[in-house]
Parts: C-alpha cells; structure tokens; sequence
C-alpha cells in the first residue's frame, strides 16, 4: 500500500473512487447521488494543489486508488491554521489501517503547512469511524442533532477536532 498525495493525472480514478464510497451509505452523498467527471476532477484539484493549506492524501494499492483524505484549509487570515477533513476508503479496504496512515500522513503534513487545527464531521452512528477518530487524538466538540436524513429517519453528526 501507498500513501502519497494526490496528482492532476489522478482525476479519473479519483472521480471513480469518490462515487463509490458513497455507495457505502456513510458519506453525505447518498449511493449514485454525486455527479462528477474526470474534467471537474481535474479542476478541483488542480484548485486545491495551488492552496499551501489544503491537500489530497490517497491510499493506493496495485496501482488503484482505495482511499483518500481530502484537508481543506480556510481561505481568512483568522481561520488559514485551521483545516476541515473528509476521509473515504473503500468499503473492502476498510478495517487494514488505511484511515490510519492517511490521518498519521495529514498530521506530518499540516504541520509543515503550518496548520495547527484539524477538524471533521462524522455520522454518530459510525461506531468505527467515531473509534478511529479517537484513537487518532480527535474529540468530540459537539453533537449537530437533526443533521442530515438517512434512509428517512433523522441523523446526528458528531464534530471533532484535533491540535497539531
């Protein structure tokens, strides 16, 4: 398995990757909701690589993106320290330590890009992801109740940070 950044020439496995995560029924996406293309792909990031904040960490076996970790940074003089993260893997890669090394690689990184705050949003019923999340240092700082609709019943988000 590699962890690296992500490159303009990613686009098009990355396009494929994020629609099927979401098929895993965890993202705010719902499974076939996202519409997105290798050209817009391409531009998103092409549009974060030239922010010194912001980046995308994939995780990649056999030459095929499994996962990715997207860090965006704030675009203000008071928030440039602080950066929200949206992590996606696979669903069969799930469980092998690539959320992990991807989280282990942001943190190496946004310390060198002078973050000092990593923040996230996380469906409270995603026991596994709330576990990893607190074991890579994130706390829970609150609890948006209502927020999203799943399958018709209403769901709570937990919010989480963590300091570099």
């Amino acid at each position: 398995m590699n962890i690296r950044h992500i490159q303009l020439e990613d686009a098009r496995q990355f396009a494929n990757l994020l629609t099927s995560v979401d098929s895993s029924n965890t993202m705010l996406f719902e499974p076939g909701e996202r519409k997105t293309s290798t050209e817009q792909e391409e531009k998103r990031i092409e549009s974060i690589l030239l922010q010194t904040n912001s980046t995308i960490i994939v995780a990649e076996v056999a030459e095929q993106l499994v996962g990715y970790l997207v860090v965006l940074g704030g675009h203000c003089n008071r928030n440039r320290h602080s950066a929200y993260l949206v992590i996606g893997v696979l669903e069969e890669y799930r469980g092998k330590g690539i959320g992990k090394r991807m989280l282990t690689e942001a943190f190496h990184w946004g310390k060198s890009a002078g973050l000092t705050r990593l923040g996230l949003t996380v469906i409270k019923h995603n026991e596994r992801a709330v576990r990893l999340y607190e074991k890579m240092g994130f706390q829970v700082e609150g609890e948006k109740v209502h927020s999203l609709m799943m399958n018709g019943q209403p769901v709570n988000e937990l919010y989480m940070y963590r300091l570099l």
